[in-house]
């Protein structure tokens, strides 16, 4: 398993996307997260078919926050199961990766 990893949220408004971006780097749960506004999303829900413009956030983390990270989103967003998946980061600058590791502390502890 890769050490970091890009979490990908959607959030249903910049204000919500806002919130979420903040709350995420001020708990240490993320480095870093970018908001791609205009993103429409199609996706089937509650026996129907879905068409939404969204927020996508990309947090930067590592994977052992991502747990935290997921209980955080759940508690603070509005959807009722949010998005929250993530994909390694296979390479990266060393400079950047060590500014996450600078920013989220040492990992947590089993």
């Amino acid at each position: 398993m890769e050490k970091y990893i890009v979490v990908l949220i959607t959030a249903g408004s910049a204000e919500e996307a806002e919130k979420l971006s903040r709350g995420l780097v001020e708990e240490k749960l993320a480095f870093c997260v970018n908001a791609l506004p205009g993103v429409r999303s199609i996706y089937f829900w509650d026996g129907k078919m879905c068409a939404d413009e969204e927020v996508q956030l990309f947090a930067k983390t590592r994977a052992d926050r991502f747990e935290a990270l997921a209980a955080w989103v759940g508690e603070n967003h509005s959807y009722d199961v949010p998005e929250v998946i993530a994909l390694p980061i296979a390479m990266g600058s060393a400079s950047y990766l060590q500014s996450i590791d600078d920013w989220l502390g040492p990992p947590a502890t089993p």
